[in-house]
């Protein structure tokens, strides 16, 4: 693969992990490749044929017992340090593994065409004029959007898998047997019900299972529906007819894709409305280093310095 592979480097081969490796995935994709997940879900080797001799292991065990297990077989020819670039949870500082895994997507193409229209039209307003050269580069090259997130906090989706009893074919959600055709949506879990009982069991002489899927939505979703769900939407009530679409929203440039464009094109898509007339971009506040301020980074000023005060040490270690 002239793409992926560097034949001046090493030994000229390279493993190629098209369900562990964002770079691999694609090389998979042009070649037509099996994509296997070697591991469970809390982080072990899992029983699949390729793990033979490993199942159970860690994946840091499992590193060590591989190369052993070439040196027993004399096929070990040596290792080398190697710079490279580790992904690290933010959080727990933990080493992130890639993983395959099934995800709910939502088709942006129409939504962003019509964004754009709005800009162009003058009916939706930027400030300043010269970021709308970095709405249009998001927009119109925009992909599908993965909206499902594999975490504890948010707003868990609206979906339930269904299970016919005595059906072989019912399958299990997040496994290779699962059957796609056996998910349903529905704002309540009654809704589901209802719709599941229509789609699979309209003569009511089955017994079904609706299992709700444990992903949460992306945050950028969620925040996405906020000019409009703050009124009562989806219910039509006073407030959102008296007071969406809004004037201005003001906010940093740095989210002008990630949740202000998310807002119009939801807005637009589930209302009709653009939900706000102009787009009001302020600066950012920056460190000493240029660094954007964040929680995360552990760089913005506490408050309660602010309010009480800190000694000339603490402001040293801060």
């Amino acid at each position: 693969d002239a793409e992926l592979v560097d034949m001046t480097f090493g030994t000229g081969a390279v493993k190629i992990t098209p369900a562990h490796d964002p770079n691999d995935f694609q090389t998979g994709k042009r070649h037509n490749l099996d994509f296997i997940n070697i591991y469970t879900d809390d982080g072990k080797l899992s029983s699949h044929p390729a793990n033979a001799g490993f199942k159970g292991q860690r994946r840091f065990e499992a590193r060590v017992s591989v190369v052993k297990a070439l040196e027993e077989k004399g096929l070990f020819r040596g290792k080398k340090d190697n710079a490279m670039k580790i992904p690290i949870c933010s959080r727990s500082k933990d080493v992130i593994e890639p993983l395959l895994k099934p995800q709910w997507w939502v088709s942006c193409k129409e939504m962003a065409d019509n964004a754009c229209k709005a800009v162009r039209s003058g009916e939706l307003e930027i400030l300043p004029k010269s970021f709308e050269t970095t709405w249009f580069r998001w927009l119109e090259n925009i992909r599908d959007w993965c909206i499902s997130r594999q975490l504890w906090w948010g707003h868990r989706i609206p979906a339930y898998y269904v299970s016919i009893e005595g059906d072989d074919n019912s399958g299990k959600p997040g496994a290779p047997s699962e059957n796609l055709e056996r998910w349903v949506c529905g704002r309540t879990p009654e809704d589901a019900e209802r719709r599941a009982q229509q789609k699979f069991n309209p003569r009511g002489d089955k017994k079904i299972t609706l299992v709700q899927d444990d992903d949460v939505l992306d945050t950028w979703f969620s925040s996405g529906l906020f000019p409009f769900s703050v009124f009562g939407w989806p219910n039509q009530t006073q407030d959102l007819e008296k007071f969406y679409p809004t004037a201005m929203l003001e906010t940093g440039h740095d989210i002008l894709f990630f949740w202000v464009a998310r807002m119009v094109m939801m807005g637009m898509k589930l209302t009709g409305k653009i939900p706000f007339k102009q787009i009001y971009l302020h600066a950012m506040v920056r460190d000493a280093h240029g660094r954007k301020m964040s929680k995360s980074l552990g760089n913005v000023v506490d408050p309660l310095h602010v309010i009480e005060g800190i000694s000339l040490e603490g402001l040293h270690e801060t």
